[in-house]
């Protein structure tokens, strides 16, 4: 049994056929049909930077799931979110596939028996809402042809820039200007490198006034001194007013490269520090809020909705995907917050050793609440006294 069918091995009397359903109707009257942009996004250099910057740290999230609603599928989650991939992995393709489509599809996997047994982001080439039996219904054709349908209710969708669509998010459109504008850019400095490496020249020759001649002649010249690496120029009395053509291609200079640079850092939420792994402090704590926080937030409540029933999750049980961003500190406020927390006992020894990337210590001491002797409870009274044996 291949991927495919461990996703979409169910019953295939259950699966609505063609013909047999019609279009699920949205508030928006939009046909329910989403097309993958076509658009070769990830051939770029700077634009799959972009997203790599984004998932990388994505990736480092981590999923728990609180509660005792299903305590088998917890188990395997705890895991790994399927048995082909690490937590890491997952998180990674997935906000890859968020920005590349601005519309993710989780599926969950199914055993034989019919229970889920983990999740999985699917890359798909065209996706559809269609109703059978008064069910909603995902239908996914994916790029080699091949199609599968699951129920609404049991897939996942996380989106970006949603505006006309009711489910899904918008194409990535947007960026053909910037697209074509790197395009442009790229072939500029390569043509200029090539102009640069070339060498031109014109000249009057005499003695020569038939077109035959004159190009035999160039041809000559162009084979003996310009093709065979020599290095050194030799022409006959018969040429004058020689002169190198100099040529000087259009290349973008550095204001018209940063500035379609920041369209792409506009674009994906990124910046020039996050790609190249500098931000620490407040420049990374701001990523986090505007790129990372809103990912984690909106990928545990499409999971919590997809995993659990509403009784489930009215009974406390929910998927939580969290990252402890004072571990992105400098050492020096670093150092500033432990101390500050420790002297307040505000953090376990644990939850401080955690900052510093340190292992947990085992048993109460990990657990204990470190405290400077002057603080104390408002609710209690001090005790000892003043050198006078006053209270």
């Amino acid at each position: 049994m291949g991927l495919f069918d461990k996703i979409f091995g169910r019953d295939k009397d259950l699966t609505p056929r063609r013909g047999e359903e019609k279009w699920f109707r949205l508030l928006n009257g939009y046909t329910p049909v989403f097309h993958s942009y076509n658009g070769e996004l990830y051939e770029s250099e700077l634009i799959r930077a972009a997203i790599d910057a984004r998932a990388r740290h994505i990736s480092k999230l981590e999923v728990t799931v609180n509660g005792t609603a299903k305590p088998s599928l917890q188990s395997k989650l705890r895991l790994g979110p399927n048995q082909f991939q690490t937590w890491s992995q997952m998180l990674y393709r997935l906000s890859t596939i968020l920005d590349m489509k601005n519309t993710a599809i989780i599926v969950p996997v199914i055993d034989a028996s019919g229970e889920t047994t983990g999740i999985m982001p699917v890359i798909y080439r065209e996706c559809e809402l269609v109703e059978a039996n008064g069910e909603p219904w995902i239908r996914l054709k994916f790029h080699d042809g091949s199609r599968a349908a699951i129920e609404l209710r049991k897939v996942g969708i996380m989106t970006k820039y949603q505006y006309k669509n009711d489910l899904f998010g918008e194409s990535n459109k947007a960026l053909d200007p910037t697209m074509k504008l790197l395009d442009i850019q790229n072939q500029g400095i390569e043509e200029g490198v090539k102009s640069s490496a070339s060498y031109k020249f014109m000249a009057t020759l005499a003695n020569f006034s038939n077109a035959a001649d004159l190009k035999k002649e160039r041809e000559r010249f162009t084979e003996n001194n310009l093709r065979d690496g020599e290095g050194v120029l030799l022409w006959p009395n018969t040429y004058k007013d020689v002169k190198q053509i100099e040529t000087k291609p259009f290349i973008a200079d550095a204001e018209q490269i940063k500035l379609i640079n920041e369209n792409v850092y506009n674009y994906f939420g990124v910046n020039a520090d996050i790609l190249q792994n500098k931000a620490i402090g407040d420049a990374w704590s701001a990523f986090y809020e505007g790129a990372i926080e809103p990912f984690s937030i909106q990928l545990s409540d499409v999971l919590t909705k997809m995993l659990f029933s509403q009784r489930e999750r009215e009974q406390g049980t929910y998927v939580m995907a969290t990252s402890n961003r004072l571990q992105y500190m400098s050492n020096s406020d670093k150092l500033n917050v432990t101390a500050q927390m420790a002297d307040r006992g505000l953090m376990t020894r644990n939850e401080l050793r955690e900052i510093w990337n340190l292992p947990p210590l085992d048993g109460a001491l990990g657990d204990s609440l470190p405290a400077r002797g002057e603080y104390y409870n408002v609710n209690e009274e001090p005790t000892g006294g003043d050198t006078n044996g006053n209270e």
